[in-house]
């Protein structure tokens, strides 16, 4: 949903307002049982699943012994990060709906709305100046969105229609009308919106707990800064990094197994600064997000590795259940950082230079920002798996390893290119 015109600034507040240098009111918050009951038993069946994979996992932990061990043990974990966002969210609004407050509080220039619970809540600040058309709705003249709060006090702003209270009546509204007056020296007038108040557009899909800031607004990425090529520095690295693997099989003896095992690790770092993307986009939203994404990014990643491991390391009929195994992977990790690093600092400095630098995550939506990395990583290992296909078919490691190696530079800096163009 994309909403216009001017904003209310939002913040976390630890605790109800008070009421220095103003007034305060708490205003009536109605509770429906038959809610509250539909929504405790959501969440028992939400929780139940999650209870039980906490002891699977927990004891996969406690007991793992082989890569197979651990691998089961990393999938439960991740499953379990990304179903608990679930419960967690119905066990909110559940205690929304048993311990919530609303209180709105009136200061010199601005009226705060406050929302959650005793501890903690949001607090919408308005400025009065803006505010217009105070007023009392009926249940059965507003949207169905609001017709929980029976009666209500709502008014505008900008382009949007806010309501406050529940079972409220004439003298409520008369009482708050007064002290906004009182405190403010100012009436809230009525009327249409002003041109100013009307124009452009609210950030979509982002988080709201910020401040209205220019940054907000969406733009062009191509616009900050020089445009990204071929010959940009963010490219280069790329490049550079990605023919680190030749060299590792040229001076070092890296076979076809080590490069596979360094590509699943770039996969991580790729996973890694989407995190930290969907954090700059999606702020206090990524409390939410970024555990969903995690889950659902590292049981793909854990799997994957175990598929990587078992075919291209240790060869289709090698053991995969040995203890000897862990200490063999942590060698190959050991054994591949020089390469590790070189892909960590390319992708450090492409989300340093071009995400935050040049800005491209003005208009991007935490929605796409979650799913852009998976058909980067889809079909770059599906060049991968084809090559260590035929690498295993042909016998032949070299001409067809250095042939993979250059799909995946090519297919990476067209990825690359198209995220930064939009090409």
């Amino acid at each position: 949903m994309i909403r216009k015109g001017i904003r209310p600034a939002f913040k976390i507040a630890i605790g109800l307002p008070d009421e220095a240098d103003g007034w305060r009111k708490d205003l009536p918050f109605r509770r429906s049982l038959i809610a509250i009951a539909i929504l405790l038993v959501f969440d028992v069946i939400f929780l139940i699943p999650a209870v039980t994979t906490f002891g699977q996992a927990a004891s996969e932990w406690g007991t793992f012994e082989n890569l197979f061990d651990l691998v089961m043990a990393l999938f439960m974990s991740a499953w379990l990060l990304g179903w608990m966002i679930g419960p967690l969210l119905v066990t909110c609004i559940l205690a929304m709906l048993v311990f919530g407050k609303e209180v709105i509080r009136v200061r010199p220039g601005r009226v705060d709305i406050y929302i959650g619970l005793p501890l903690v809540g949001v607090i919408a600040r308005y400025d009065v100046a803006k505010m217009r058309n105070l007023r009392l709705e009926q249940a059965q003249d507003n949207k169905r969105s609001r017709s929980w709060r029976g009666a209500h006090i709502v008014f505008d702003y900008g382009t949007n229609t806010i309501a406050v209270g529940s079972g409220v009546d004439d003298d409520d509204l008369a009482v708050l009308k007064s002290q906004i007056e009182m405190t403010t020296g100012m009436v809230i007038r009525s009327g249409e919106a002003l041109p100013g108040e009307i124009s452009g557009e609210w950030e979509a899909e982002t988080s709201d707990l910020q401040e209205s800031t220019p940054d907000s607004l969406p733009a062009d990425p191509r616009l900050e800064g020089d445009p990204v090529t071929l010959t940009s520095v963010s490219t280069l690295a790329l490049i550079v990094a990605n023919l680190v693997p030749v060299s590792g099989a040229i001076f070092l003896g890296w076979n076809l197994g080590d490069v596979m095992v360094l590509y699943w690790a770039e996969s991580a770092v790729i996973g890694f600064f989407n995190l930290c993307k969907i954090v700059v986009i999606a702020r206090w939203m990524a409390l939410l997000a970024g555990p969903f994404f995690v889950g659902h990014f590292g049981g793909f990643m854990s799997i994957h590795f175990l598929f990587v491991y078992s075919f291209f390391v240790k060869g289709i009929h090698g053991d995969t259940g040995t203890e000897d195994q862990l200490r063999e992977v942590a060698q190959l990790f050991i054994n591949l950082w020089p390469a590790l690093a070189g892909l960590f600092i390319s992708h450090a400095y492409s989300f340093y230079r071009n995400f935050l630098g040049r800005k491209e995550y003005r208009g991007r939506t935490m929605k796409k920002q979650m799913s852009e990395p998976y058909s980067r990583i889809i079909f770059m290992h599906l060049v991968l798996i084809f090559g260590g296909g035929l690498t295993m078919f042909l016998g032949q490691l070299t001409p067809v390893l250095l042939i993979v190696i250059a799909l995946k530079i090519y297919f990476d800096v067209k990825a690359h290119l198209k995220q930064r163009l939009g090409a």
